[in-house]
């Protein structure tokens, strides 16, 4: 079987999502980019019984290898692998928080700075379409434009980053944010952050989270660091 740990991998993603709270059953869907298209879970099949096989072949053409159909949702894997190069791993989930606000059909905006983790200054809410469908991908596309995430209207929310555990770090602080949002909005209107303070914001993002070995250069006001010898 080709990619065998890469279908464990993505198996094992879709359990650890299901544990952290943030999808139920089979809904929701999880790809990783292959050298000559990507795996993606398979239609209707519960992650606690899924199968290394169960993890379906695709190429960016719209065709498939093996005898499980793909998610439903393939479109949205496809276009946006296509889409964007930097996409190693896409999760696509229904978490409750999200799909609550994707209700509501309006971005989140800049209520708190860790907003642009979406690579922008608001969460945006994608147009409504019929899941499955072409018109989806399209409004996919079009709301998670220089972004690498977005909410999906009356529907639920889709992320990608370089790699599985990216992604799914990701999909938890959108779940996070939304939930925050939510709960902020019931005791009033979120006092929102500027332009000028978001620019700064997602300047420092560049090295948020990562090492100098990462990013090759220390983190912004990073502290000096000391030679042990010397101390």
């Amino acid at each position: 079987m080709r990619h065998l740990d890469d279908r464990k991998a993505i198996i094992a993603t879709c359990l650890r999502m299901n544990a952290l709270g943030i999808n139920q059953g089979t809904s929701g869907n999880v790809s990783q980019r292959t050298p000559d298209g990507y795996l993606l879970t398979a239609s209707g099949v519960r992650y606690e019984q899924m199968q290394p096989e169960q993890v379906v072949e695709m190429d960016l053409d719209a065709g498939y290898l093996g005898d499980w159909l793909p998610s439903s949702e393939w479109r949205m894997h496809q276009d946006l692998f296509r889409a964007r190069p930097d996409a190693g791993a896409i999760i696509h989930t229904h978490s409750t928080y999200a799909t609550a606000m994707s209700c509501l059909r309006r971005d989140i905006p800049a209520f708190h700075y860790m907003i642009g983790v979406c690579g922008g200054a608001t969460l945006r809410c994608s147009d409504y379409a019929t899941f499955g469908t072409q018109a989806l991908s399209r409004a996919m596309l079009a709301a998670i434009a220089d972004r690498t995430a977005c909410l999906l209207a009356n529907h639920g929310m889709i992320c990608y980053a370089a790699d599985l555990d990216g992604a799914l770090k990701l999909a938890v602080e959108v779940e996070c944010l939304c939930r925050q949002y939510f709960i902020a909005s019931q005791a009033g209107a979120p006092v929102l952050l500027d332009d000028d303070e978001m620019h700064r914001v997602l300047e420092r993002f560049r090295s948020y989270g990562k090492q100098v070995q990462d990013s090759g250069a220390p983190a912004v006001d990073a502290p000096q660091r000391r030679d042990l010898g010397s101390r």
